[in-house]
C-alpha cells in the first residue's frame, strides 16, 4: 500500500506533465508507462511535431483526468490496475 500523501503528490505532478508536456509523454514515464510514454514521445519527433498535436490533445485529457480523480481512485485506476491509456 502507498502512503496517501505520495499519491497525491504523484497524481498532482502527472497532471501537470500532462497537461503542460503531453507531447512528449512525460507524464506517462513518471508514472512508470514506459512503453506508452515512448510511443508518445516517437510520434512527436517522427512526425516533426505535428503528430505532437494529437498527442498534446491526449496528455491534456489524461492531466486533467488525473487532477479531477480521488486519490482513492487514481490509485485503482492508474497504480493498482495499470491502466496506461486515458
Amino acid at each position: 500500500m502507498t502512503n496517501s500523501s505520495d499519491i497525491s503528490s504523484k497524481k498532482i505532478a502527472a497532471g501537470i506533465l500532462g497537461i503542460l508536456l503531453g507531447s512528449l509523454g512525460v507524464h506517462k514515464f513518471l508514472l512508470g508507462y514506459n512503453t506508452e510514454g515512448i510511443i508518445m514521445l516517437v510520434v512527436t519527433l517522427v512526425t516533426c511535431g505535428f503528430g505532437g498535436i494529437v498527442m498534446g490533445v491526449i496528455g491534456l485529457v489524461e492531466g486533467i483526468m488525473y487532477l479531477i480523480k480521488s486519490d482513492q481512485e487514481f490509485q485503482e485506476t492508474y497504480i493498482d490496475n495499470k491502466k496506461g491509456w486515458l
